[in-house]
């Protein structure tokens, strides 16, 4: 399955019957070319990533975002922008640090966070979110 369309919940092609892909779910990678569209589309509401691959606090976040895209399946579309060759997507949003979370339902940023948080503080961060 393609990364960009993992949050269309996947089904049979001959029963339509779900099937469970939480366990094989990762972030969407998305590219300047493509963002603007998926977040347009989005049926679930959006943690965004926009970290750098040469950022030491990207790669220590890169892990917890993995679990958050199997934890969270379903419920929010995880997705990442790498911000060293998708400069339009940064600009776009003002990025000027990363890692930088942002927040977004119907395709509005409702939320941000600047820097890593811990594992847990992010996981409540990201629960409260899709309560509200």
């Amino acid at each position: 399955m393609m990364a960009s369309k993992q949050h269309r919940k996947p089904r049979c092609g001959k029963c339509q019957t779900p099937l469970p892909m939480a366990a094989y779910a990762t972030p969407v990678e998305l590219t300047d070319q493509e963002a603007a569209q998926v977040i347009a589309e989005a049926d679930l509401p959006m943690l965004l990533d926009f970290y750098s691959p040469s950022c030491g606090p990207c790669r220590m976040l890169a892990p917890v975002i993995e679990k958050l895209a199997q934890q969270f399946f379903g419920r929010a579309i995880i997705a990442k922008i790498d911000t060293s060759t998708n400069h339009l997507s940064a600009g776009r949003y003002g990025i000027r640090g990363v890692p930088t979370l942002l927040f977004l339902k119907n395709g509005q940023v409702v939320d941000q966070i600047v820097g890593a948080l811990p594992e847990g503080a992010l996981i409540a961060k990201l629960d409260n979110f899709l309560r509200t």
